[in-house]
């Protein structure tokens, strides 16, 4: 039956920035599919609210708080921990993120180290580290957020935008190196959705009214419309889908 495809009963899943809005949705809605889920943010107790709502839909939550814009040895630590404490990685959904607003002359080198680590290094190696498990049992899914900004520019997000374009040709790149083992990358493409990360850009009625005048279905995502491409893009439904970006925007790029 199709439907049991998109089951993900006894998969393990690595959701990164779980801690709260998106990436919460999302952790919360791979288990609701069946999935196990390894929450990794920087708080822990944060972390826990997650992993409470992901028992009372009867699955396994463990929690692992980890500064992943370290590096490749936190990444291989977060892998590891996941390993020795479920047995295996199948899934990783890659949400962790950061902002900085600011006009492009004011950016800052600080600004633009802060941004790409936790942007950019952290998902490249916690992809490399998860994916090199995934390699020995040939099957795995990896799953990372891009934007409205890898495709076009909004004004004052230019390294958030830089980092952006960057993830959405990594999703390509990984699909083409780990096809071979089985692996397929994809990304979601959220529009605007709102979190705190962006906040302070609704909190601008002018702002607020422009981006809803860009968004043929007339509201703001929640996370969950979200949940519906994670949980396609982790199971098996989506095993002949690789290198590709389901923009979940409410219509914006089509306008």
């Amino acid at each position: 039956m199709i439907l049991d495809k998109f089951q993900l009963t006894g998969k393990v899943a690595i959701v990164t920035g779980a801690s709260r809005g998106l990436g919460q949705g999302m952790a919360v809605g791979l288990a609701e599919a069946g999935a196990d889920i390894v929450l990794v943010a920087r708080t822990k107790a944060a972390l826990e609210k997650t992993a409470a709502a992901i028992q009372k839909v009867g699955r396994k939550a463990v929690v692992i708080p980890a500064d992943l814009s370290s590096g490749a040895a936190e990444a291989e630590r977060v892998v590891q921990e996941t390993v020795k404490g479920l047995g295996h990685v199948d899934i990783l959904l890659n949400v962790a993120g950061t902002q900085v607003r600011k006009p492009f002359f004011e950016m800052t080198e600080q600004d633009y180290e802060y941004l790409m680590s936790v942007n950019l290094k952290a998902l490249f190696f916690i992809s490399q580290a998860a994916s090199k498990e995934m390699a020995k049992q040939s099957k795995g899914k990896i799953i990372n957020i891009t934007s409205l900004t890898s495709f076009i520019g909004i004004s004052n997000i230019s390294l958030y935008t830089a980092s952006k374009g960057a993830v959405a040709s990594l999703t390509r790149q990984f699909a083409v190196e780990l096809a071979k083992h089985n692996i397929q990358c994809n990304a979601i493409g959220p529009g605007y959705f709102r979190t705190e990360l962006t906040e302070a850009l609704f909190q601008d009625p002018e702002k607020a009214k422009w981006v809803l005048s860009k968004i043929p279905m007339g509201r703001t995502g929640v996370p969950e419309d979200l949940v519906g491409a994670a949980v396609f893009l982790a199971s098996a439904a989506s095993d002949y889908i690789t290198g590709q970006i389901v923009n979940v925007d409410g219509g914006w790029l089509s306008a």
